[in-house]
């Protein structure tokens, strides 16, 4: 079976949901691809938050970002993604309309820091009640590394739990089911 990129699997799920004007978060900044990625859906007039814990993360974003026609559009907050709902101004609450998260480490960074579930699992109730109706939520997961597993095994519980008759959820494997291999878990607000 041939591998598919996880990362292009959550960008093709929002970019057909995403407009311009809209607003969205970044929950897991990393090195900046999917804030990029974000920014360009919904400039000129849209709004992306991005979270991270490590400057380094932040300063990479604002790089990428650096050549846009509208940097305006974009807030990088150095904080945690457990934080966002005190983080994210008030009127936009029930008004996101994609929340990504990239779990794991920062791709070149130091290794032994990484999301963990005291802090993602309270993100996700989070993103879950910031999110407009129609909105989506994407987790990227890697249970390969050490802590991972015991994170994506959290974050699948917390996807079970959530009311199907106001969510929609799937699973999408990198490779095969493999109990390793990364996975995407999408979380779609009903309208």
């Amino acid at each position: 079976m041939k591998r598919i990129s996880l990362v292009k699997e959550a960008h093709n799920l929002i970019k057909d949901r995403l407009h311009p004007g809209d607003i969205v978060i970044d929950a897991t900044v990393g090195n900046g691809h999917d804030t990029l990625f974000l920014v360009e859906q919904v400039m000129p007039a849209g709004k992306v938050y991005g979270f991270d814990i490590q400057q380094a993360a932040l300063d990479s974003a604002r790089s990428k970002c650096g050549q846009l026609s509208h940097p305006e559009c974009l807030t990088l907050i150095h904080a945690s993604h457990a934080l966002m709902a005190e983080k994210i101004p008030d009127e936009h609450h029930s008004k996101i309309s994609a929340v990504m998260f990239n779990l794991g480490y920062l791709p070149g960074g130091d290794k032994s820091i990484i999301t963990r579930t005291d802090s993602t699992l309270p993100a996700l109730n989070s993103a879950s009640q910031l999110l407009a109706a129609g909105g989506v939520i994407t987790i990227l997961a890697y249970p390969g590394h050490v802590g991972g597993d015991r994170e994506t095994d959290q974050v699948k519980h917390w996807c079970d739990q959530l009311d199907a008759k106001q969510f929609r959820v799937s699973t999408i494997y990198s490779l095969e089911h493999k109990d390793s291999a990364p996975r995407l878990f999408t979380v779609s607000k009903m309208r």
